[in-house]
């Protein structure tokens, strides 16, 4: 699943006229920098939220088979579910067993293809080294658990495979993940991994030009 549904309020006046994922960084939208990596890692059936402007992303993307991907959407047509509720609205086009969900606002060079396909638990988090943007971090790792004491954190990636387990007793409607991946933190349900390579949250315009010059002298290699 690819988060889409966010309205973008750091990156206007861009994404007051197309959908957040669908700004563009290097001359692609950055939904389709993903949708690549995901195919690459053997992922192609893919669901894709949507709420502000979302019908663009359609137009755009169509059912995935020009991307070589297949694509459904989940529409939050009374306005966005936050992480949580947008997941928890989607569960019936995810399947019975685990499934992934990347942010659709972020820029990585991770592997997909190294997912587990299985969980020990109830969630498993990709982390990565804390951005000058978010220096405290989110979570820590004791081995492969995700802990949430420990002073060495590191940043939670927009990357996770969850268990359709972990939303059972929820309610539909607005609501974030935090509290639900916290809880499971607690009974020791939650692996994860610490990611040293490439990955930005594209949240602002700043980070976004900055991500465009790192691409640029890329390209001119």
């Amino acid at each position: 699943m690819i988060l889409a549904a966010g309205r973008g309020e750091r990156l206007r006046p861009l994404t007051d006229s197309v959908p957040k994922p669908l700004v563009e960084v290097g001359g692609r939208a950055l939904i389709l920098y993903l949708i690549d990596a995901l195919k690459a890692g053997g992922l192609q059936d893919l669901v894709i939220n949507y709420a502000h402007l979302g019908e663009q992303l359609q137009q755009r993307l169509g059912d995935g088979t020009k991307l070589g991907v297949r694509i459904r959407y989940s529409p939050e047509t009374d306005g966005a579910l936050e992480t949580g509720g947008g997941i928890h609205h989607a569960l019936s086009l995810l399947g019975a067993g685990p499934f992934a969900v990347v942010n659709g606002d972020i820029w990585t060079d991770y592997p997909f293809a190294r997912l587990p396909r299985r969980l020990t638990g109830l969630a498993h988090l990709v982390l990565v080294d804390n951005p000058p943007h978010h220096e405290g971090g989110d979570f820590a790792l004791d081995g492969a658990r995700i802990t949430a004491g420990g002073t060495a954190k590191l940043t939670f990636s927009g990357i996770g495979v969850y268990s359709p387990e972990l939303f059972r007793g929820c309610k539909p409607g607005k609501f974030p993940l935090s509290p639900l991946l916290n809880g499971a933190i607690r009974r020791n349900l939650v692996s994860g991994e610490h990611y040293g390579g490439q990955w930005v949250d594209v949240g602002t315009e700043d980070r976004r030009q900055a991500l465009q010059v790192r691409l640029a002298s890329k390209s001119s290699c």
